[in-house]
């Protein structure tokens, strides 16, 4: 009996002893495999295909990569190129003999130009295949489900309603088509760039012992005295570079002057910008007798601009370009 426990307590510490070897073995093994298997793959989400733009139409889904873009408006232009992407086809301007807007005729070579803002050419448009097309209100509201049937079509701005005290309501724009790019980083970069340039051109303004401003336009059969707001270019003037308006210049909207009233003109410079029809009103204003007697006139202030400053005041390059060359008539 003794014998017989002795040897079933052998065997249990046998039993023991050969259990926890395999336990331990098992333990390395799955170790071992563990560490030699490779760590399961993290998937990366996909990146979105589309992303979808609120403008004055709605919502509107467009690709997240644009490839080619057709843009109805000079600022739209001025906006793409100031972030490095060029357009596959373009407005013409009509006033300039149905080409390129030339202050960015330069950049725009061998972009297709597919009819006005005003009436584009649906089929140009149709034959560039574009992802996304570019338009203003005024634009929109005579051609928008035309063109939305072609691709995707984004309305933007508000130039043709009122602005109020906004005066940097041009820059919403800019960074609107930035995001469609992912570079609002660039679009700000470049508009802190400008804000450095009218800073320094503040300056040296500032210093003038006098700065009245008239900023006049000859049109074909009338001319026009622009006022302090509604319109980027006059902000940019009286505003941004600290120009003080004459006691004719208006708040808020144009007015039309009358040739008794040009003598009143009291101004250290005049800005004398003329529509390309103009030419013939401007040679008959020369010659009256009202306009050699108006003070600026007298004192050689009348400074004649090239007729591209309603448009450049929309963005970047163009404001720079006026800029220039208010540097210049200041000197």
């Amino acid at each position: 009996m003794l014998r017989n426990n002795y040897m079933g307590w052998i065997m249990s510490i046998i039993l023991v002893l050969v259990l926890s070897a395999c336990g331990a073995d098992t333990g390395k093994s799955q170790q071992t495999q563990s560490s030699a298997s490779p760590a399961s793959p993290v998937a990366t989400p996909a990146a979105p295909s589309t992303r979808t733009i609120n403008h004055l139409k709605g919502t509107t889904v467009i690709p997240a990569k644009i490839n080619k873009i057709v843009v109805l408006s000079a600022a739209y232009i001025d906006h793409l190129l100031t972030i490095g992407e060029k357009p596959a086809g373009v407005n013409n301007e009509v006033r300039y003999g149905g080409d390129y807007l030339p202050y960015l005729a330069k950049q725009l070579q061998g972009v297709t130009l597919v009819g006005s803002a005003d009436k584009p050419n649906l089929e140009a448009i149709l034959e560039i295949k574009p992802d996304v097309i570019l338009v203003e209100s005024r634009t929109a509201a005579t051609t928008y489900d035309q063109l939305q049937k072609i691709a995707p079509t984004i309305v933007m701005g508000n130039e043709w309603q009122e602005y109020e005290s906004d005066v940097n309501f041009w820059k919403k724009d800019i960074l609107m088509i930035a995001e469609m790019y992912d570079k609002v980083d660039v679009a700000k970069a470049k508009i802190a760039e400008l804000e450095q340039k009218v800073a320094k051109a503040r300056e040296q303004i500032k210093t003038l012992p006098n700065k009245n401003m008239a900023y006049l336009r000859v049109r074909e059969k009338n001319l026009q005295l622009y006022a302090q707001n509604g319109h980027p270019t006059n902000v940019l003037l009286y505003n941004d570079l600290g120009f003080t308006p004459t006691a004719l210049t208006p708040k808020d909207k144009r007015v039309d002057l009358s040739m008794e009233k040009i003598p009143d003109i009291n101004a250290d410079f005049v800005l004398l910008e003329t529509d390309p029809n103009a030419n013939d009103f401007l040679k008959n204003l020369k010659a009256s007798p009202l306009w050699k007697n108006t003070p600026a006139v007298m004192t050689n202030k009348i400074y004649e601009t090239d007729s591209f400053w309603l448009f450049k005041g929309w963005g970047v390059i163009g404001r720079g370009e006026i800029i220039d060359e208010i540097m210049k008539i200041i000197k």
